[in-house]
């Protein structure tokens, strides 16, 4: 009988961060292919396929149109109320479906954590990207909306991409938290529809934030999609919004804390997800 050896060979993955970062950039294709995979999977077997990336923003433009600009008689500040609420609706939409499908990511993959490596951070990752799609999508109707209005933005267009960036890591920095909340306890799954319903309330899409008394804008600002949707009616709507630059630099803080922290708990969390899900 052959005797066992004295060593074994034990494959697990690297233990410094340096060479975690270095294990997402060795599997970038496993990325590609989980995001391609979901954005598939989320058109297949629909009657209209694509078109819920507009019908479900656009539907919410109207009635929040009717509700707070018609009703209500909220100020635009010289913005046709359809564009004013449309802009905010695509980092929102963005925010929310990001954070929807990160959230899952893990439990939705349970099968892949269960039988091989790979660094788990690609999950959540990846599952951002169908957000991103749905944002591009939404955003050639705000275009057509503007054409419409004939309303052309200022040079601020320029600076889109820096808080599509802040919307991104606020999603991901959430999701990374919520991923591996939902790993361990499953009720979480029912939490994170509510968090995005609620969400949409006390952000400032269906109305401006300059409406908010002014000795309670600071204090609102503590929700970070606030500097978010405050940064796109700046930069897509130019002179019409005053920016409030102590709530958006709060946003700001507020966002990179989450995100960090959304790495350290997920990382942290990591090693047990296989044995847990």
């Amino acid at each position: 009988m052959k005797e066992l050896s004295e060593y074994e060979i034990v494959i697990e993955p690297g233990r410094g961060i340096d060479q975690y970062w270095r294990d997402l950039w060795h599997y970038r294709e496993l990325f590609y292919f989980l995001a391609w995979r979901d954005i598939l999977v989320r058109y297949k077997q629909t009657v209209i396929g694509i078109a819920w990336s507009i019908i479900r923003p656009f539907l919410t433009m109207i009635v929040f149109t009717i509700v707070f600009g018609k009703l209500a008689k909220l100020e635009s500040g010289g913005t046709p109320y359809p564009i004013l609420v449309f802009v905010a609706m695509l980092p929102w939409q963005f925010f929310a479906n990001a954070l929807s499908e990160s959230s899952n990511s893990l439990v939705g993959n349970a099968n892949m954590l269960s039988k091989v490596y790979f660094p788990r951070f690609i999950l959540p990752a990846s599952s951002i990207i169908i957000g991103l799609v749905d944002f591009l999508i939404s955003f050639v109707i705000l275009l057509l909306l503007m054409i419409w209005y004939q309303f052309i933005p200022d040079w601020k267009v320029l600076t889109l991409p820096l808080f599509l960036l802040l919307a991104l890591m606020a999603a991901l920095g959430f999701g990374l938290w919520m991923a591996a909340l939902n790993v361990k306890y499953r009720d979480f799954r029912y939490i994170v529809p509510f968090i995005v319903q609620f969400g949409l309330y006390i952000s400032p899409v269906g109305f401006s934030s300059g409406i908010v008394p002014g000795e309670w804008r600071f204090l609102y600002s503590i929700n970070p999609m606030v500097g978010v949707i405050d940064g796109f009616r700046w930069a897509l709507l130019g002179g019409e919004v005053q920016f409030y630059w102590p709530g958006f630099l709060l946003s700001i803080a507020l966002t990179l804390l989450i995100f960090a922290f959304g790495i350290w708990y997920f990382r942290k969390t990591e090693r047990t997800f296989a044995d847990v899900i």
